[in-house]
């Protein structure tokens, strides 16, 4: 969709609606990125102390963990040991297993930690980057700081890109593709968007460092995201699904068997295993595939995948986000949730209440999660970029004019 002009009408919530064009408006939020996010200094949400564990709760920490030692960050997921096999997999996979050199792992990692503003990432992978002679503060810094390696400073930028724009740019893709092969993009682009996912459920959360970790996210260093404007959502898939059976996202990944394996359980826990409600999850999913402006996603949520007219939710609707009128209480308090994860990398204090007054623990850590996935999701899906299965499927709604 051709973007001819912008006129903000209306403030609300931090929320902008801009004109396109001089016929229709969309509803759309200020990008990720305008601060760095500040997250709480005590937890909302407690790591259970190993005293307390369970026999569960043992058997996760030894099945995750190679020293049978678990982090403030696995200890806090113990609150709900189905999220910990939904989220571990893929993150030994992407630490532990991937194409990448470890270099190039840290690097990114340190990246989205220092974008997202997540003490604990950058606290406890400072170390495994200065072992793999990496100048942490200059991942801070950024792309822009001479002395980079081409293609580092293209995977610094490939970061910035997908954390502030949901999308990368023809150059930086044709720059990581002239180095990179299918299966070390796809763990590039998978690396960056699973640890945003870290970062925003750390922040939220209330996850704090470990007591015995030193480093700490720089203060002399200005947060500053410069990329370039995002451009028009792709027509073409740069990662083509093979012909055959399932829809488009499924075959794209299942272009690489190993990374689809570990990453599948991420989905499944959301689909299969979470509590939340149909309405709460679709809910979520569609708002931050909105934010995020990822068609195929809104296609396949509001049509054959989530069905959201038989959840009793309107699509349009959804795009006018929170400040609609037809909202209940616990569904606006979600919209903000993820109007907020999506902006400001953290539910704000004001939300987290609002929620936790509705929902227990595990709906709180499901709804944020669900949240931060599906923004992983929607980045794929827009860097990849996945056509839609069907032309006649729906696609992102455009709001009248007000």
């Amino acid at each position: 969709m051709a973007l001819n002009r912008y006129r903000p009408v209306l403030l609300s919530c931090g929320a902008l609606l801009w004109m396109v064009g001089s016929l229709n408006a969309q509803w759309t939020l200020d990008a990720p990125g305008a601060r760095q996010p500040v997250a709480p200094t005590t937890p909302r949400i407690a790591p259970v102390p190993e005293a307390q564990w369970t026999e569960v709760q043992k058997q996760l920490v030894a099945k995750y963990t190679s020293s049978g030692h678990a982090d403030n960050a696995l200890k806090t997921l113990l609150n709900l040991p189905e999220l910990v096999d939904g989220v571990m997999p893929y993150t030994n996979y992407l630490l532990n297993e991937s194409s990448l050199s470890v270099r190039q792992r840290e690097l990114l990692v340190l990246r989205v930690a220092w974008l997202g503003g997540s003490q604990p990432l950058w606290s406890a992978h400072a170390p495994a980057g200065t072992r793999a002679g990496l100048d942490v503060k200059r991942i801070a810094q950024g792309a822009s700081q001479p002395g980079w390696d081409p293609l580092e400073a293209d995977l610094l930028r490939l970061a910035d890109q997908l954390y502030r724009n949901s999308s990368v740019t023809a150059a930086t893709w044709e720059a990581l593709s002239g180095r990179l092969d299918m299966f070390h993009l796809m763990d590039a682009v998978e690396t960056v968007n699973h640890f945003i996912v870290l970062s925003i459920i750390y922040n939220s959360f209330g996850v704090q460092p470990d007591a015995d970790a030193k480093d700490r996210l720089p203060k002399d260093v200005p947060y500053k995201i410069t990329v370039p404007a995002r451009e028009k959502p792709l027509t073409t898939a740069r990662v083509a699904a093979p012909a055959g059976r399932g829809i488009a996202v499924g075959r794209t990944f299942g272009l690489y068997p190993t990374l689809n394996q570990r990453w599948s359980p991420r989905q499944s826990f959301i689909n299969r295993t979470s509590k939340l409600t149909p309405h709460q999850r679709e809910l979520l999913i569609l708002r931050t595939g909105w934010n995020c402006r990822a068609e195929y996603e809104w296609a396949k949520h509001v049509g054959s995948v989530g069905r959201a007219r038989e959840q009793g939710l309107d699509p349009q609707l959804i795009a006018e986000g929170a400040t609609a009128a037809a909202w209940d209480p616990l569904d606006k308090s979600l919209l903000r949730a993820s109007d907020e994860l999506y902006r400001d990398g953290l539910v704000s204090d004001a939300t987290w209440r609002a929620l936790s007054e509705k929902l227990d623990t595990g709906l709180m850590m499901s709804a944020i999660f669900t949240t931060s996935d599906y923004r992983a999701i929607s980045l794929s899906l827009n860097t990849y970029g996945v056509q839609l299965d069907d032309p006649a499927d729906e696609r992102l709604p455009q709001v009248p004019a007000r």
